[in-house]
């Protein structure tokens, strides 16, 4: 369950963090108004509680590897509400990220950290 966990928590907090820089991208720089930009506020607020609840007790390997997934995201945003028409690096770096973001998450799991 734990490895389900990450990634639901992971899909949520991309989707807080996007979408409420989206919104405050809406609000002030579309002019659609400060409650849109006042609601991405919150929802940034919320990204940041749930990348807290992450298993993973280290803020620096968490934040890491959600990284790789808020590129990802991001262009997925940009696809899906925006209409954004990625490059083939585009998907690329995208997955490259996504492969970053999986090394640092499950590595750990599976070898010792690297010491002095």
């Amino acid at each position: 369950m734990t490895s389900a966990r990450i990634i639901i928590l992971f899909v949520l907090a991309a989707v807080a963090e996007i979408g409420g820089a989206w919104l405050i991208w809406q609000g002030v720089r579309e002019n659609r108004g400060w409650i849109l930009a006042a609601l991405g506020v919150v929802a940034l607020g919320g990204y940041g509680f749930l990348a807290a609840l992450q298993p993973d007790a280290n803020f620096g390997r968490v934040l890491a590897a959600y990284g790789g997934i808020f590129v990802a995201g991001s262009l997925a945003w940009g696809i899906i509400v925006d209409g954004f028409t990625p490059t083939v690096w585009d998907y690329v770096g995208s997955a490259v990220c996504l492969l970053g973001a999986a090394i640092i998450m499950i590595a750990p799991a599976v070898s010792a950290p690297v010491s002095d």
